[in-house]
């Protein structure tokens, strides 16, 4: 085994214990964000047409703005953050704002196209510290709607899984203006080929939102959540996605602007990318009292929204508040379906609903979590 292989190995393993401690302090107490997606610049050098998040002349933001709002973050407590845009790597400083992250000791993301990566770039990503990159794979032949394509990114997929000591994410769509819904389960497969986590999205509209699946995308759908599937992401598959596919609500919280904050590259704080404009305070004003506001407030969006990070964020206080009752509708989800949950829910569900010690579990959870 190689220097190189255990360095990689040993940096995963040093996640997933920071992960989980990020989970737990989740459960522990709500006061604090979770999740907060970060804008350093607006512009993109791509411009994919089902895409409202980009434009082409923004410069980027002054990096001692950036630095400042990452400040901001850490003292509201905020757990992990990722950078999007428009394109972040257009931002000339990107290694510098990754790297005040780290030192504050939050979990480092980045989503990009992918387009600007080489091997140097990855080596730098790695020197940065950076936790996690997620890229969204649209189509395997490039279209008018989106030029990010397997065939146009897949060495810049191989580049990665030979430099990069972070973890990579590979993210497929379906939804409206996908001409072929097959390519999401040909980029899903690649990526798990490649050594990567998958998960799939669903297109929205400019308020978030999704018209329902036909007979073939929902086809596609069921095939791409039956790869390789972790605890959160077959948690969203399994309750928000399905609901939406089908054309049905869901009926959840949403505590974006709380426990999941979006950051404009103007500094102001909305609950999403897709609800820009609310409730628009600087971040710099942003505080416990708008934190515990918007956590109990309903948005008119939230029945068909797409937003899957903030359905996840919205998930860990689920658990925290009903863990039971969660687990166990997360299974009759997949059971009705005539579908195997993953491993991890099965085990939860049998510590804590079938199982023959299941009091125990529950007391111990219970206590540890400090709600019984």
């Amino acid at each position: 085994m190689t220097f190189a292989t255990v360095r990689r190995r040993t940096l995963a393993i040093n996640r997933r214990i920071r992960m989980a401690r990020i989970i737990a302090k989740a459960l522990e107490s709500s006061r604090h964000p979770i999740l907060a997606q970060v804008v350093p610049t607006r512009r993109c050098n791509l411009s994919c047409t089902y895409c409202n998040e980009f434009d082409k002349v923004s410069p980027p933001v002054p990096k001692p703005q950036m630095l400042s709002r990452i400040d901001r973050l850490a003292m509201l407590g905020t757990a992990m953050i990722d950078l999007s845009g428009g394109e972040p790597l257009l931002h000339p400083d990107l290694d510098e704002i990754i790297g005040r992250i780290r030192h504050h000791g939050i979990f480092a993301s980045l989503l990009t196209n992918g387009y600007l990566l080489t091997a140097e770039r990855i080596r730098r990503l790695n020197r940065a510290g950076l936790d996690r990159l997620q890229i969204s794979v649209d189509n395997v032949i490039p279209d008018e709607v989106s030029h990010k394509s397997l065939k146009v990114l897949d060495q810049k997929l191989q580049s990665l899984a030979e430099h990069a000591e972070f973890d990579v994410n590979i993210n497929t769509v379906l939804g409206s203006g996908v001409r072929h819904p097959s390519d999401a389960l040909v980029i899903a497969r690649r990526a798990l080929e490649l050594g990567f986590g998958t998960s799939v999205g669903l297109i929205h509209d400019g308020s978030g939102t999704l018209m329902p699946l036909d007979a073939g995308q929902r086809a596609v759908h069921a095939k791409v959540s039956s790869l390789g599937r972790g605890f959160y992401s077959h948690a969203h598959d399994a309750e928000f996605q399905r609901n939406l596919i089908d054309g049905v609500s869901n009926s959840w919280q949403c505590r974006a602007g709380s426990r999941y904050l979006y950051v404009c590259e103007d500094g102001l704080v909305h609950w999403c990318s897709q609800q820009r404009g609310y409730p628009g305070i600087p971040l710099d004003q942003y505080g416990a009292a708008d934190l515990e506001r918007e956590y109990a407030s309903t948005k008119s969006c939230a029945p068909f929204c797409t937003v899957s990070c903030v359905h996840r964020v919205a998930l860990i206080d689920g658990l925290r508040e009903k863990p039971l009752d969660v687990v166990d509708q997360l299974c009759a989800a997949q059971r009705a379906r005539n579908l195997r949950p993953p491993r991890s829910v099965e085990l939860l569900r049998w510590m804590f609903v079938t199982g023959p010690r299941r009091d125990v579990f529950r007391r111990i959870a219970m206590r540890t979590l400090r709600v019984g």
